[in-house]
Order: C-alpha cells, then structure tokens, then sequence
C-alpha cells in the first residue's frame, strides 16, 4: 500500500511540473489604472491646448480605455487605437518603429501589416520586465507631442505598477 501512495504522489508532482511548463502568468492593467493613465494623458494634452484622443490597451492590443477629447478630430479615435495595439504588439515606441519602417530600410514592409501605425504618441507600459499593454495620443501637433502626452500617462500610474 505505501508503495502505491509513493507511485500516486510521484505522478501528481510529475504532472504538476508538467502543467507549470506548459502554462505562464502574465500581469494586466486594471481598468482603474487605464483609466488614470488615459485621463493623465488627455490632461496634459489640454494642458498645452492640444485637442486629442487617447487610447489604453492591454498587453494583447486589446483596447481597455479610449478618451476623445470634445474637439479632437475623428480621424484621432483610429489613430490612437492604432498606435497603442502597435506599441503593444511590437512591444516598442512608435516613435522608434516610424524611423526602423521608412522606405528603403529592411523593415520597411511591417507598414503594410493591418493596423500598424509607425509614427510618434505610441507608448508600452511596463514593470517588472513585462509589458503591460500601451497608451497612444492622436491629435496633439505632432508625434513629439504626442509622445509627452502618452509618457505623461504613463508617469501617472508608475507607482501603481512597480512590481
């Protein structure tokens, strides 16, 4: 009978390895904290009269926050949208993905990838060497001002995401 009880308890730590090799944990924002982060950005846009949109989405591209300010154009709404699932899905600034995807430059066909939006206001949130997911602006006077407004975002929730 021990024998038995010892074969049983080997198979179901065998198999407890097992599933810890074929599974992983990642971490989310929280809604609140999308949130905080997208009205952290619009502020500042407002701050410097800017008219924008702006989007929170999670680690997938997934959108969790989207903020139109009352004048920013329409054209804002898909563009900030784009440019966060982009920052989450190539896991890097925009910003830095318009100068590797120009004309002429090895990557240059990632543009022609659905949703990709290689210019200034995408942003990744992470912590902990993980990414969370990402905050875009569009509409503000260009992607370096943009970028301030997404980096003012998230600043706003750096403390609630340390880990």
């Amino acid at each position: 009978m021990k024998r038995i009880s010892t074969l049983i308890l080997a198979a179901g730590v065998v198999c407890t390895a097992a599933a810890q090799q074929g599974t992983f944990a990642t971490r989310s924002l929280t809604p609140e904290a999308a949130l905080t982060a997208a009205r952290a950005a619009l502020e500042h846009c407002r701050k410097n009269g800017w008219q924008a949109s702006v989007a929170v989405v999670d680690r997938a591209g997934l959108t969790q926050v989207l903020l139109r300010d009352r004048f920013a154009g329409a054209h804002s709404i898909d563009g900030a949208m784009n440019k966060a699932w982009t920052a989450a899905s190539f896991r890097t600034r925009t910003t830095a993905l318009a100068g590797d995807t120009q004309a002429g430059k090895p990557m240059s066909g990632v543009r022609a990838l659905p949703r990709v939006f290689a210019a200034g206001g995408g942003v990744p949130i992470e912590a902990g060497g993980q990414t969370l997911g990402a905050i875009a602006v569009s509409g503000a006077p260009g992607g370096d001002a943009d970028d301030q407004c997404a980096a003012a975002g998230v600043h706003a929730i750096a403390d609630q995401i340390e880990f």
